[in-house]
């Protein structure tokens, strides 16, 4: 009987919690508008390339800076394979401390070196220093790095929502910036002077770029290989990635709090009892731009997550990334494994993960996770 009664109390509070954000849900606008993003003059994107001309090395050094135990997972690793791939400059990834960077919402990486090592090896500091989401924005030892490197003349590259780590240490004081959509009003909390740039992917203010949502690392890039090596090499390495723009144009206004948004991500968590564990499996040389696409994605649903395993320890990919599987298991349900499309070419795997997605959990879900990744589809 006791139990009973637990149970329907438990019950009427999950209700009333869902009514209330149901009506909370009701208060938000209806889908954004499929807009067309507006033309960058020329001179824009002729600044944009100059701004991240190298600025000391003539083969530039790029540090990817990460936190140990939350870093987001497509900016930490898309920017180290692309820049791999195009073989433009010299690129390391780092960590705050010793020991591998847990990545969310998926993947467990080793990292090449700390920060203090990093620092050893190169006194005179990075040409550039991209600058991933992070679980917290003003972990001391990044901001302190982050000073330091930019004090030395390296160009700071603010991916998606790390936009707001660059903001908490100071560098967008007063400049023009973009970050991800949801974590706009966090950023002018963090610093009030920033301007924010509408219906840009991309802005570079006084030594300082930033970028819109994760998927803005493709085209960020791309810019930053055609500022070091010319377009020519640019446009080989996007017909390698299977990309056939890399410009700042974005339609801000297509991503937004949205109703259907919403409304998904609250029906999905809530159906807890169809939540499920999907495996990826790490192999010796797979693509680590086509990993980070398809596992960020599913890891995005609210139904579903993302399990590595590989038959051994750590796995290298193909540009060096060291992987660490979150188990060590031969194989897995294949019912329950979802593919990284390692056939086809890195940039249309995001097309073919958000199909694989529709298919399994619907259309709403699929946009849910687009629209987190702001990505425009």
């Amino acid at each position: 009987m006791r139990l009973r009664i637990a149970l329907r109390a438990i019950l009427g509070l999950a209700l009333l919690s869902a009514a209330g954000f149901g009506i909370w849900i009701a208060s938000l606008p209806p889908a954004s508008a499929d807009l067309t993003p507006p033309q960058v003059p020329q001179a824009e994107t002729d600044a944009l390339l100059a701004a991240l001309e190298p600025p000391k090395r003539a083969r530039p050094l790029v540090a990817i800076i990460g936190i140990n135990d939350a870093t987001e997972t497509t900016d930490y690793l898309l920017p180290y394979g692309i820049l791999k791939r195009a073989d433009v400059a010299e690129v390391v990834s780092l960590a705050t401390a010793p020991g591998p960077v847990r990545l969310f919402p998926a993947l467990t990486v080793q990292p090449d070196a700390t920060i203090a090592a990093f620092d050893a090896a190169h006194p005179q500091g990075a040409d550039y220093v991209i600058v991933p989401a992070m679980s917290r924005d003003n972990d001391p030892a990044v901001i302190a790095w982050l000073r330091s490197q930019a004090g030395k003349g390296a160009v700071i590259i603010g991916i998606c929502a790390g936009a707001k780590v660059v903001a908490a240490a100071g560098l967008l004081n007063g400049k023009r910036a973009v970050t991800h959509w949801y974590y706009l009003d966090e950023m002018r909390k963090i610093d009030p002077t920033i301007s924010h740039v509408p219906d840009r992917r991309m802005v570079a203010d006084g030594g300082v770029v930033t970028t819109t949502g994760i998927t803005a690392s493709m085209p960020m890039m791309l810019t930053l290989v055609e500022a070091i090596a010319g377009r020519a090499r640019a446009e080989a390495v996007a017909r390698e990635l299977g990309i056939a723009r890399w410009d700042a144009r974005h339609a801000s206004g297509a991503f937004a709090l949205t109703r259907p948004f919403a409304a998904t991500v609250l029906a999905n968590r809530l159906a807890f009892w169809n939540h499920e564990e999907l495996g990826i499996a790490l192999a010796p040389g797979m693509d680590e731009i086509s990993l980070a696409l398809a596992a960020d994605a599913w890891s995005r649903t609210y139904r579903s997550k993302v399990t590595t395993y590989a038959a051994s320890g750590m796995v290298g990919t193909r540009s060096g990334i060291r992987l660490i599987p979150d188990r060590q298991d031969a194989d897995w349900p294949r019912d329950r494994r979802v593919p990284t499309f390692s056939d086809g070419k890195p940039a249309d795997v995001l097309d073919r993960t958000l199909d694989a997605i529709t298919a399994r959990y619907g259309a709403s879900t699929a946009d849910a996770v687009a629209m987190q990744l702001e990505y425009p589809r």
